[in-house]
């Protein structure tokens, strides 16, 4: 028997598992018979690599059908699924100022979750922005005690995700440039932290869970706290460009202004500008609001948008401002990827539909068609998060066999 030959059962045997992998992966508890529809393969072979499965740990074998009473004649129904133990996968947002954790089983069932605010004061880029070395012990921080909290081992997590507010290529490192600020939101985070690691962008991760909710082809998921990043889908793919750079939206810094007189930039995002542009109208007004029973200081995007809804007219003015910077924003994704629909995404989007409304206006009176829809994830906090882990879902289902279940790693 020739080498090549005596490889290619071994080869199809392999090929088998991976695929039946996967279907029992993407399904609850399922019977020989249907991994038989879905693999096209026979009754031997899928039982055959059934028990190969079962051994290496990645199902188990559950009641048959006539003991689960799901059958009374013939031949009982031999069932398998796979291990809620099997393994894990973790979501981190690791955001400029907070980050979020999420610990999920192979159900994509959270087990459990934690906030934690990052506290710094730093005076080249401002109150809370981490160094390096502190963000790197933070994230690993976090992760650790997240797992603890779920109960669950470090070396039972098949992969961890982590989000991150700069552009990050297919390899996981983040390109020079933006000055300091984007070695400082990936300091090679995927080799500092323990375990497998993804690093992505957080503009793509919250993209990945818009997408898993509501599928469309052609979506940009704005995040915009502090800065404007956008997750782009064009047919049905996320767009990620040579550097990983595709909807760093460095574009604006051509098309507008800065403003010195409020230290609103270009590329700042809804929530920054919120802040902004309202300390400076109590600074420089001397409009009725009730944002000055605040101290300035402390006036933040959420105070804002609660007093705009309470029709504060100082607010307004300030939402009025953000509609029309995001309208400007839409025109340019519309202009340049054709997209169907824009969603704002994370923190700010349960409070944001004001400023939509705004912006919808601007784009109404002053855009020419076709005019995007502007509409708020409906996703909260978590969206980020929730896209580390659709991602890492994702990446164990397309290869699981290039990961190992729990029970194999622990001897069986």
């Amino acid at each position: 028997m020739s080498a090549g030959s005596a490889r290619s059962p071994r080869l199809l045997r392999h090929i088998n598992s991976g695929e039946l992998l996967r279907f029992a992966l993407g399904t609850g508890d399922f019977a020989a018979g249907e991994a038989m529809a879905a693999s096209g393969l026979t009754r031997a072979t899928v039982l055959g690599v059934c028990d190969d499965l079962v051994a290496a740990g990645w199902l188990e074998e559950i009641a048959d059908s006539r003991a689960a009473g799901l059958s009374s004649r013939g031949r009982p129904a031999r069932r398998y699924r796979v291990p809620e133990d099997a393994g894990y996968v973790v979501g981190v947002d690791a955001g400029e100022h907070r980050l979020h954790v999420l610990v999920a089983d192979l159900r994509g069932r959270v087990l459990a979750s934690a906030h934690e605010e990052l506290i710094a004061d730093d005076g080249e880029l401002g109150p809370a922005v981490l160094d390096a070395e502190a963000r790197v012990r933070a994230v690993r921080r976090a992760i650790t005690g997240t797992l603890e909290n779920a109960g669950v081992e470090a070396a039972d997590v098949l992969l961890n995700v982590v989000g991150v507010p700069a552009p990050v290529d297919a390899g996981g490192r983040t390109p020079v440039g933006d000055g300091r600020f984007w070695p400082r939101m990936n300091p090679d985070l995927g080799a500092r932290l323990d375990g497998r690691v993804l690093v992505e962008n957080d503009a793509n991760l919250a993209a990945l869970a818009e997408h898993a909710h509501d599928p469309a082809d052609d979506v940009a998921t704005l995040v915009t706290g502090e800065r404007f990043g956008a997750g782009l889908i064009v047919d049905g793919h996320l767009l990620r460009g040579y550097r990983g750079g595709a909807g760093e939206l460095r574009l604006l810094e051509l098309t507008l202004r800065d403003d010195p007189e409020t230290g609103a930039g270009a590329t700042d995002g809804l929530g920054a500008l919120a802040r902004r542009w309202a300390r400076h109208e109590l600074e420089t007004t001397t409009v009725p609001s009730t944002l000055r029973g605040i101290a300035r200081e402390e006036v933040g995007a959420p105070d804002v948008f609660a007093a705009a809804l309470a029709g504060d007219a100082l607010a307004e003015r300030v939402i009025e401002r953000l509609g029309a910077r995001l309208a400007h924003v839409a025109v340019v994704l519309e202009s340049v990827l054709d997209v169907e629909k824009i969603v704002i995404a994370g923190g700010i989007a349960s409070a944001v539909e004001p400023v939509l409304a705004a912006a919808r206006t601007v784009l109404e009176s002053e855009a020419s068609p076709p005019i995007p829809e502007l509409v708020a994830s409906v996703l909260g906090r978590e969206v980020i998060a929730r896209g580390a882990v659709e991602l890492a879902l994702t990446r164990v289902r397309e290869e699981p066999l290039a990961f190992s279940p729990r029970t194999s790693r622990a001897g069986g």
